[in-house]
């Protein structure tokens, strides 16, 4: 049976959510982020894009590339709410869907054109997040993860774009590598040198030649060029969480000890995340006493992979739940509701220092192993 996959996407996500809140900001141009001249554009909108304004930039220079903007702070606590909202109304209408990040999803309803259509019913769902959230929605309707998320981006601003099997190629060809999702810079410098500019170029590359040049990530390039993608949508609810768990040698009442390893798990599954590239809503701690008698405590928390946060939330958890004063043999930290995502989005405090801190206690743990360095808390 051929797939029918869809991709929705929030355009300017993070503007868009200012903009409900302070509708003075829409037609203006607005950037998101630190606001001072220290911080980082987290996101912008089209307004601010015409002046060469583009997320990652430094806000000292998007100050000069476009005075005019309102610099808005970001706050991620709002942005959860409200990609939640979205979550919710995708989740109650979609048979199968995949949460990819804050602002995009992945939805199969391979199978629906027998019942329903699935342009119908992509239009309608577009309609309803747009009516029940006020929020512009961009969608890609196709076969595959790939072509779905290149349509999105075709559909951009605030539109819709449907690419049946019979025009996939057609619809690729013309376009530049640069839309082949997780194509990086140094691959995109790369296929520029050799003249390699369109999509259509690169479909025709034998396969060998781009497995050479670039390894297994060269194979699949080509597949993505030729719109070929297998990669199922994974079940949100389903996705595998990261969890750490110590049973002691000897059951203990030691408070400090406790929240020692509590909180060495949880600087150790934040950097797991940022290693992958992800990060969690929901924080759970889990505690087993001497009797086997098991609890776990969950908070919901914005998106985030911070050491500092999560072992702040875990810490706390576990103070909330050790009430009984009786010996324990197990604690666990478990990290869930995993998106794709940097944890640099997070950063709209003005704190370049936080940025450096974070990637040079990356590096010393990709070094030398994840347990390489601690904060002083949990030695």
């Amino acid at each position: 049976m051929e797939r029918s996959i869809a991709h929705i996407d929030m355009d300017t996500f993070f503007v868009s959510v200012e903009r409900l809140v302070n509708p003075k900001l829409v037609g203006r141009p607005v950037v998101v982020g630190g606001t001072s001249d220290r911080g980082v554009v987290a996101g912008c909108s089209y307004e601010a894009r015409s002046f060469g304004v583009h997320s990652g930039m430094p806000v000292k220079m998007a100050r000069q590339l476009c005075s005019e903007a309102a610099y808005v702070r970001g706050d991620m606590e709002l942005y959860s709410k409200y990609s939640d909202q979205v979550t919710e109304i995708v989740a109650e209408a979609a048979p199968l869907y995949e949460k990819a990040s804050i602002d995009e999803h992945y939805i199969d309803i391979t199978g629906l054109d027998h019942f329903f259509g699935c342009l119908k019913w992509s239009t309608e769902l577009r309609q309803r997040i747009i009516r029940e959230t006020g929020l512009p929605v961009s969608l890609g309707l196709s076969v595959n993860k790939t072509v779905s998320k290149i349509a999105t981006g075709e559909a951009k601003p605030n539109g819709l774009r449907n690419v049946p099997t019979n025009i996939v190629q057609p619809f690729l060809n013309p376009l530049s590598i640069r839309k082949i999702p997780m194509l990086g810079p140094q691959t995109f410098k790369l296929l520029r040198s050799m003249g390699i500019i369109t999509i259509g170029t690169l479909s025709t590359i034998p396969p060998e030649m781009m497995e050479r040049l670039l390894g297994k990530n060269g194979i699949s390039l080509w597949k993505k060029a030729n719109g070929i993608d297998p990669t199922p949508v994974q079940s949100w609810s389903s996705q595998k969480s990261m969890s750490s768990e110590r049973t002691f040698e000897q059951d203990t009442t030691d408070v400090q000890l406790l929240e020692t390893m509590i909180i060495r798990m949880s600087e150790e599954l934040a950097f797991e995340l940022r290693s992958k590239q992800k990060m969690t809503s929901c924080v759970t701690v889990k505690i087993r006493y001497s009797n086997f008698d098991t609890h776990t405590l969950q908070k919901k928390i914005p998106y985030t992979s911070f050491d500092h946060i999560i072992r702040g939330v875990a810490k706390t958890l576990f103070r909330q739940l050790y009430n009984r004063r009786m010996l324990i043999r197990l604690v666990g930290v478990r990290l869930s509701n995993l998106i794709s995502g940097t944890y640099q989005m997070n950063l709209f405090e003005d704190a370049p220092e936080m940025i450096r801190l974070y990637h040079s206690m990356d590096s010393i743990r990709q070094k030398f192993g994840k347990q390489a360095i601690h904060s002083a808390s949990a030695l």
